[in-house]
């Protein structure tokens, strides 16, 4: 067990931690297994001799970064992070990015957005890790991802991607077809994804002799995911009880990741997301990280960021509160 303390010289300490010290926190959600504490200028790092010997080499690049440019952002600390760990930069093109895998014909499947990079820092040294955030901010696009590079790289067995099918209530018999064909268009997202990233014969093979296994969240009930890598969708869909029927699916040497959009839940007004309540309970849980995204991490079109901030201005987020959720059940209806 070592100390080091490292002092910032002519540098105001919220330029480098933050100013609620967020930066810090992502340091020590990057470094687990060190002990940072701020005490004005310093900083003082207790923990195993190696760990403190790699943070040292990051944190001076990180001060590095600050002289040349006058800043350090999030997205910064990350980027040092993934480019000075004793291993190969990570591979950027124009548009940036850090690389995930190589998908179908070499496509370069990349975290783009800091936030989606931060998904892939935080699975790292967290089994379960929640992504929130609207539409077209990569959360599945990169859950997924993450999962089939766990998969290539043996780390896991199989990958589950579940959904609640149709809302909460999971009520497909209006549907045509046999089951498969009433659970396809829902399960649509997660095939899309997985074909960017398998070739169709692999995907095929790995489908049909359940490596991958794609179903919705009523399947899971009953089970435990060994050697698995588990994928929550559409989250906010999932009542109290779904919710946990699923978290505690967790096997031995299991990682999963839950996403969901707390601004589109289309469960009766009477219920409320399980997305909303694991937000507020399990945030404080160590193993457990939550990572939230926004507008900037939307990676469609340009329209789409600001069709989701004009609707941002009009209206608070769905199920935003368990306050807000019981006025509006209190609410007199007129008939």
């Amino acid at each position: 067990m070592g100390e080091k303390t490292f002092t910032l010289e002519r540098i105001h300490p919220p330029d480098i931690f933050g100013l609620r010290e967020e930066k810090l926190k992502l340091l020590r959600n990057i470094f687990p297994k060190l002990k940072l504490v701020s005490r004005g200028e310093d900083l003082k790092a207790i923990g195993d001799d190696l760990e403190l010997e790699q943070f040292e080499a990051k944190f001076e690049l990180m001060l590095a970064h600050y002289d040349r440019f006058g800043k350090l952002t999030e997205e910064n600390i990350l980027e040092i992070m993934a480019q000075s760990n004793g291993q190969a930069p990570a591979p950027a093109d124009e548009e940036g990015g850090v690389l995930i895998l190589h998908g179908k014909g070499g496509m370069q499947i990349k975290a783009r957005t800091p936030n989606q990079v931060r998904m892939v820092e935080s699975i790292k040294n967290h089994d379960m890790l929640f992504a929130i955030g609207p539409a077209g901010t990569g959360k599945t696009y990169t859950a997924v991802a993450l999962a089939v590079k766990a998969l290539k790289n043996k780390e896991v067995r199989r990958i589950i991607l579940a959904r609640p099918a149709v809302e909460a209530g999971e009520n497909l018999g209006f549907l045509p077809g046999d089951l498969k064909d009433k659970l396809d268009p829902y399960l649509q997202p997660l095939y899309d994804a997985l074909r960017d990233m398998i070739p169709p014969a692999k995907l095929n093979g790995y489908i049909e002799d359940g490596t991958i296994e794609i179903a919705p969240l009523a399947f899971m009930r009953g089970r435990t995911l060994d050697n698995a890598f588990a994928i929550l969708d559409e989250a906010q869909n999932a009542s109290d009880s779904q919710l946990k029927m699923f978290l505690t699916r967790m096997g031995k040497s299991a990682k999963f990741i839950v996403t969901g959009d707390i601004t589109q839940i289309d469960l009766p007004r009477n219920q409320i997301s399980g997305l909303i309540t694991a937000t507020k309970v399990l945030n404080r849980i160590k193993g457990i990280e939550f990572v939230f995204l926004g507008e900037k991490d939307v990676v469609r079109h340009a329209l789409v960021t600001r069709i989701i901030d004009a609707y941002e201005r009009i209206s608070p987020p769905a199920g935003s509160s368990a306050k807000e959720e019981k006025e509006s059940k209190d609410k007199p209806t007129k008939k």
